[in-house]
């Protein structure tokens, strides 16, 4: 008959288990409610399988209903138990198994048959039997082995499919393993029947899951039993595309400092102040501790965060008293408020980035709101970081030239050339949008030297002359004038391409010449290599006359700001500084030239170039070539 000396102490472990499992809190996502099923599933088990073994073992106690009820309910609670299992594997993994209306009925139709053969048992007796002599094996009983081995193969086969989209590798072995304790247990009830093994095995295999996903102490501050920024992480990748994600968030202005003023001590102490506040005033709320002072609450349903963040602004406007210290700390805040679309998990995460890092510097009692707007923003960061990226990689930055023309004849004497990049979809992406992105990620430099490479080609291998072209601006970025083998890898291009220096004029902006004395070397530099120089963008910046002399500009780009001012208000400055710069040496070139109103103004107070749409807007090299060709 059966062994009950590894099941009684089965079920007394998991009473203890289940104990301290029950007595924290429990994150509410799928995962969670899944793994809750399986831990009741273990338990009804494990008592069912006590309870059908002593009544078959003194079967003479009890009347053949009594014994098929009994012995029925463990082999359904069984089969339960390896579905769930199955389940919960897939909630791992993020697999949506009830994705499409007829995958419940697929995946339950296995053990609902088996469930319909044992209800049928007392009458069938395919299952098992019970007779004068008490419980027999039927003829199906195997059932309860091949039920199981399926639902494990089905979690091996999605393990398969999904390995390379887990996020943490560790957790792809630690399904394995504990599928592997399973199958072991099987095994050893195949064999060894008599000994009740199964329930150890599967009790093996509820801990391993405890450890590694289920411990609430990984998503728990230790004191406050608050939830941490792991459990945030994996909240907000169970809510997003099931439901809206509506959150506050609030962080401590100058957590390091205030750290360094009070100690580590003392805020460590008002931080497990605050804590419990957040729990003991907003208890419908699930509140998250994110670190170093930044905090998030969610809720349920759609709520007004204002009054919400209005209440804790006003909680910090008194002293947090941590032992003999009181401390005295302001916050700031935003509203994260996202629509059910199923974002990207990673763009979620930049949301809240953002969101924190407006939190810290909001000084204000207003509260900035992070929609989809903020998402779309982002998409096209990463857009434009991925076309960045294909531009560098396949050297497909293009070069488009914007003439620059004489105010006396309007007749072309130079050109500036300008970059772009193109999208995945062939759209090509203007500069204002991926320079700064190119500055913010350093892809600046390999995009620059392209654009200046490119330009030596272009002028090494066609006539200028037939263009009418004396020269081209090419723009250099102020982290580009912070390399220091900026002459010679500049010189080298132009040594390749065959090109004196002279005739690429290098744009530098009133930002590159902050650092006076890095400005000077670099700019000595390029100058005893033979390269001009051109101040481009004047009017944004901090240039005075002194600087600009001690520079050896030969010529002045106005901002377009400045020209679009004085044609819409003339006054008597910017005459006066262009009269100025001519009388020293300068030649002026009037930027953002719209109309022929505009190109008369400019030519009047003395501007030696001009450039802008009314020319010509930027072209392609190719389109560039063909008009002026034809003009010349």
């Amino acid at each position: 008959m059966w062994n009950f000396n590894y099941l009684i102490p089965s079920i007394m472990i998991l009473s203890v288990f289940v104990g301290y499992y029950l007595s924290l809190p429990r994150l509410p996502i799928r995962k969670n409610i899944i793994f809750a099923f399986v831990v009741s599933s273990e338990c009804l088990v494990m008592i069912a399988d006590l309870v059908s073994t002593w009544a078959d073992k003194n079967f003479d106690l009890f009347s053949p209903a009594i014994l098929y009820l009994f012995n029925s309910s463990y082999f359904i609670l069984f089969f339960a138990r390896s579905f769930i299992f199955f389940i919960f594997t897939a909630s791992v993994l993020n697999v949506n198994l009830f994705k499409f209306k007829w995958m419940p009925f697929v995946l339950e139709l296995p053990i609902n048959i088996c469930i319909l053969i044992v209800v049928s048992t007392p009458w069938t007796r395919l299952y098992y039997y019970i007779d004068q002599d008490g419980y027999h094996n039927g003829p199906l009983y195997n059932l309860i082995y091949i039920l199981s081995i399926m639902y494990l193969a089905m979690s091996f086969f999605i393990l398969f499919i999904k390995r390379v989209h887990i996020i943490r590798p560790r957790e792809k072995y630690i399904i394995i393993w504990y599928n592997t304790i399973i199958s072991a247990g099987l095994l050893f009830r195949y064999l060894f029947p008599k000994y009740l093994l199964m329930d150890i095995f599967f009790l093996m295999a509820l801990i391993v899951i405890f450890l590694s996903f289920e411990n609430p102490d990984s998503y728990l501050e230790e004191r406050t039993f608050i939830f941490n920024r792991t459990a945030l992480r994996d909240y907000i990748n169970e809510i997003n595309g099931s439901k809206s994600i509506n959150a506050l968030i609030f962080c401590i202005h100058n957590y390091i400092d205030n750290m360094e003023l009070y100690g580590i001590q003392q805020m460590n102490q008002g931080v497990y102040l605050i804590e419990n506040y957040l729990k003991q005033e907003f208890p419908d709320y699930l509140v998250f501790d994110y670190r170093n002072g930044r905090f998030v609450l969610f809720s349920k349903d759609i709520v007004d965060w204002k009054p919400v963040y209005a209440k804790i602004q006003q909680r910090f406007l008194h002293q947090w008293i941590s032992k003999d210290t009181e401390l005295y700390l302001d916050i700031g805040g935003s509203i994260i408020s996202l629509p059910n679309k199923g974002f990207p998990f990673e763009i979620i995460l930049r949301v809240f980035s953002e969101g924190f890092a407006n939190a810290d510097k909001n000084l204000s009692d207003e509260i900035a709101v992070y929609n989809d707007s903020i998402v779309d923003a982002i998409l096209t960061e990463n857009e434009i970081k991925h076309a960045l990226d294909t531009a560098i990689a396949e050297d497909s930055v293009e070069v488009y030239l914007q003439p620059i023309v004489d105010s006396s004849t309007g007749k072309l004497k130079g050109a500036e050339a300008l970059s772009r990049i193109r999208a995945a979809d062939g759209h090509t992406i203007p500069p204002g949008l991926f320079i700064p992105i190119a500055e913010k990620n350093g892809k600046i430099n390999p995009i620059g030297k392209q654009v200046f490479r490119k330009c030596c080609e272009f002028v090494g291998t066609h006539d200028m002359n037939k263009l009418g072209l004396e020269y081209i601006n090419v723009n250099l970025s102020p982290l580009q004038f912070m390399k220091m083998d900026l002459d010679d890898t500049l010189n080298q291009i132009t040594q390749n391409a065959g090109v004196s220096p002279d005739f690429i004029h290098l744009e530098i902006t009133e930002e590159s010449m902050i650092d006076e004395a890095l400005m000077d070397k670099q700019i000595n530099a390029l100058k005893n290599k033979g390269f001009k120089f051109v101040l481009d963008d004047y009017g944004k910046g901090y240039s005075n006359m002194a600087r600009l002399h001690r520079t050896p500009f030969i010529n002045i780009k106005l901002d377009m700001s400045i020209v679009w001012d004085y044609c819409n208000n003339p006054d008597a400055i910017l005459p006066n500084e262009v009269g100025a710069f001519s009388s020293t040496g300068f030649s002026i070139t009037a930027e953002g030239i719209e109309t022929e109103e505009m190109a008369i103004k400019m030519k009047e107070i003395g501007c030696t170039y001009l450039q802008g749409y009314y020319f010509s807007k930027p072209l392609p090299i190719k389109e560039f070539i063909e008009k002026y060709s034809c003009q010349s």
